[in-house]
């Protein structure tokens, strides 16, 4: 249901919320949690220019999140970088097929908002609290 960019988006920013405030190049993040560094450099000025994250010029720069990781949603990372798309937009026009497959939009719509739920109530904290105490955290 997602991206492949909008899961680099949130795997980096779920790194970065691990690393406290010390800044990671987009090297480092790539390499980490074995992304293509290009592509995620990209991904990196869109959260930037969001205002999800913060750059840091020079020798020991990089990014960092701009705010304590409590308070970013996945889904507000999500809708920065490719939001979900909604089947009804794609809707057809003629009567008969409106009736027909009006039921299926209804309830892909409704997943889609499940999902955007779940995503919205989840943050980048409470995911590297759950990784924290996991059990492989533990060994």
């Amino acid at each position: 249901m997602l991206s492949q960019t909008a899961e680099y988006a949130l795997e980096a920013m779920i790194w970065l919320g691990a690393q406290g405030p010390a800044p990671q190049t987009t090297r480092q993040i790539a390499d980490a949690i074995g992304l293509p560094a290009g592509y995620l450099a990209k991904v990196m000025q869109t959260l930037q220019r969001a205002g999800l994250v913060q750059a840091q010029r020079g020798v020991g720069g990089g990014y960092s999140l701009s705010r304590s990781s409590d308070r970013i949603s996945l889904l507000e990372v999500v809708n920065v970088v490719d939001p979900i798309p909604r089947a009804s937009h794609a809707a057809p026009t003629a009567a008969d097929a409106k009736r027909v497959l009006a039921p299926l939009l209804e309830r892909l719509d409704g997943t889609v908002d499940h999902v955007e739920d779940v995503l919205g109530r989840s943050t980048i904290a409470e995911l590297n609290a759950s990784i924290d105490a996991s059990p492989a955290a533990a060994t």
